[in-house]
Order: C-alpha cells, then structure tokens, then sequence
C-alpha cells in the first residue's frame, strides 16, 4: 500500500470544525501535514496534528476573508501549500420560494470565497517559486441537482467549472485546481432524521453505505500529494457508487 507523506506541507481547511471538514483535515494531519484550520461559527476545530496546527475564525463572505486564512498562514508557517475549499451552505427551499438574496448568499458562499481563496492562493506561490494545490469540495448535486436544493445544485456546478477554467489559467503558475464531489455522507442522527433518503440511498449504492468524512479527506490527501503531479482540472466523484446508476 502506498504511504502518502506530506510532511513539511502545510495545508489549509476551510470549515475544518464541520463534520467533512474534520474528517479532511484528520486525514491531512494523519499524512503529516502541517494544518490551518478555518471555521466561522461555533468552537474552534480541533485536530491532532503532529506536524503542527493553527486555528483561525474568518468570514469568508468578506472580501478580505480568504486573504487572512492564507496570512495566517505565512505568519505561523511561512507558506502555504495547499487550499480546500470545504467551507459551504446547504439550505434547502423550493425553486419558488427562493429570493434573490437567498441565491446571492448561496454564491458567495460557496463559489466567491472559493474563486478568493484560490487567487491568494495562486499569488502566494508565485511570488514564492514553487507549486501549490487547490481542491474545491463540490458536489454530486453540481450534475445531479434535488428537488429544494436548486441554489445549492447551481453553486456546485459553478464551482466544478471553476476549478476546470481556474486549472487552465493557473497551471503555468504551478498551481493544480481539482474537485471532490461527495456523495451522501454519514453524519449521528442522519438515520433517524431521515430514514427515507437514507435508505434510498444504501438500497442506490453499489458499495452498500454512506460515505465518511474520511473518505472525502482521502481523496483530498490525494490530490494534494505529488501522486497527483500530472492531475488538474479534474473532478473525483466521490459517492460509493450512486453516480454510476441509470435514474430510468
């Protein structure tokens, strides 16, 4: 089995305290990757890692949001390596009943901040020599949209696009852009709440199972290593399955 090593890496998590966001960033610390762990709301995220961690509370809707995850960074490490873009919404509302700030929320949330967070990114390494990684974490609703989640299914398809368009523009820079889709991921109490989609989804799996948030952050250590040298542009749809089905 290869063993990925990013010691001397030092990575970024956006909502690192969420429970996608967590299972990302444990895999990370696991490879022994220094981390920068953001969250928003709540408590701060706690990680064990033993190639060293510093926490950061941000607003990524600002315009100087993801400016001060990627400082925070310099400051405590001298450099940055790596961004996922994990940090997101998920409301849920009929098509019809979404007004226009629901919608702009949506997008600058979850594709604004990504687009701001991988141009600091992109000017970091630049200016510094070197290659840098980026993961977005979309969605398999960016080409598989639910019903109430019209907003939601549109802002992860831009965000597909976005690290296709970004991949093509960065890459002379040494910058590699992907995306990891997930598909549904466990989560305590998801059963109970809801037993119908839930089991849907186990009966649509050919793997037979949620995802974990582990499994997600696998793919991201992936993508983040030197395994992946030659990958950008890409999406790695990440869903036990699901995607692989016809829906007649």
């Amino acid at each position: 089995m290869i063993s990925i090593d990013l010691t001397g890496s030092v990575v970024a998590v956006t909502g690192a305290a969420g429970g996608i966001g967590s299972g990302i960033a444990r895999r990370f610390a696991e490879a022994g990757a220094t981390l920068v762990l953001h969250h928003h709301r709540g408590d701060a995220p706690v990680v064990d890692a033993p190639g060293g961690s510093r926490t950061i509370r941000a607003d990524l809707t600002a315009v100087d949001g993801p400016a001060s995850v990627v400082a925070a960074a310099i400051e405590a490490f001298g450099r940055l390596d790596a961004v996922v873009n994990n940090a997101g919404i998920q409301p849920g509302a009929a098509f019809m009943d979404i007004t226009d700030e629901d919608f702009e929320l949506m997008f600058v949330t979850n594709v604004t901040a990504c687009h701001r967070m991988t141009r600091e990114l992109a000017t970091h390494v630049a200016a510094r020599g070197g290659t840098g990684s980026v993961v977005h974490i979309a969605s398999i609703e960016g080409s598989h949209p639910a019903v109430g989640h019209s907003h939601y299914s549109t802002s992860k398809a831009a965000l597909l696009m976005h690290a296709r368009a970004a991949a093509v523009e960065l890459g002379p820079l040494g910058v590699r852009v992907n995306a990891v889709s997930p598909g549904l991921i466990g989560r305590p109490g998801i059963e109970e709440a809801w037993p119908e989609g839930v089991g849907r989804w186990l009966a649509a799996a050919p793997l037979g199972r949620l995802g974990e948030p582990e499994d997600i952050g696998d793919a991201c250590v992936f993508l983040c290593s030197p395994l992946a040298r030659w990958i950008t542009g890409t999406n790695v749809v990440v869903d036990g399955g699901v995607s692989a089905r016809n829906t007649w």
